[in-house]
């Protein structure tokens, strides 16, 4: 349930992203911008997520890499989708 929620956490903060960019710009440019400015930001956040679960869950870093791995991998690969899909239109 937590990766869930995590993932979900994630998909929020690429929407607000996105939704900064077109405020702050006002074009697909400054969202396109904003979606990849989300991925090292996201990064950041899962790892930490992955160094919490380590040090004070108890997990193995093994256990954690796979959480992290899948933590990680669905909001960056919606935001490759957008950055995508904006830069085409």
């Amino acid at each position: 349930m937590h990766v869930l929620m995590v993932m979900g956490g994630g998909l929020l903060l690429l929407g607000v992203f996105v939704l900064f960019g077109w405020l702050w710009s006002a074009s697909m440019a400054g969202m396109v911008v904003a979606a990849k400015l989300f991925m090292p930001v996201w990064l950041l956040i899962a790892c930490t997520n992955m160094w919490v679960g380590v040090t004070q869950a108890g997990y193995s870093v093994r256990d954690e890499a796979l959480i992290l791995l899948i933590v990680l991998m669905v909001p960056v690969l919606l935001a490759a989708f957008v950055t995508r899909i904006l830069s085409q239109a």
